[in-house]
């Protein structure tokens, strides 16, 4: 058991964060959308800004558009496109521990906290994937379904 003192503190990544606030920007602003005013508006330096749209363009969230009429569009609508989409866009596949990438081995044969964090990490990948930015952006908040906080 954890001591008073001691916390066990899991964030994710300012770029996650981020790329979740231009998501949020593009959900609630129709039309193009140009990177200085997603930049402004959500507190994003600029040319961070621009990498995670580069990202989200690569994976197809985002649709760019060059040109004096340019900017940035959400490729798909909003109800089409998750939490879980966005954060592993930046921060790729969402896993609990480094134990369940293929490339590592903790060299234990029978180490049950495999099976343990594999469970913790669906769940999460489950969660994330429950939320749509339609739902993040509606007009009233959406709630966590019940769950205390």
């Amino acid at each position: 058991m954890l001591s008073a003192n001691r916390r066990i503190i899991m964030v994710m990544t300012l770029e996650a964060d981020y790329a979740v606030r231009i998501m949020e920007y593009l959900t609630k602003n129709e039309g193009r959308c140009d990177a200085k005013s997603i930049s402004e508006e959500m507190q994003i330096p600029l040319r961070f800004c621009l990498k995670i749209l580069r990202k989200l363009v690569a994976d197809e969230l985002v649709c760019s558009f060059k040109g004096a009429k340019g900017g940035y569009t959400l490729a798909k609508p909003a109800e089409k496109t998750t939490l879980r989409e966005v954060i592993e866009s930046v921060e790729g596949p969402y896993m609990l521990s480094r134990c369940q990438k293929e490339e590592y081995s903790c060299g234990r044969s029978h180490c049950r906290l495999h099976k343990i964090y594999e469970k913790i990490s669906d769940d999460v990948r489950n969660e994330l994937d429950s939320y749509t930015f339609e739902m993040i952006c509606a007009e009233e908040a959406c709630e966590c379904r019940g769950k205390n906080t």
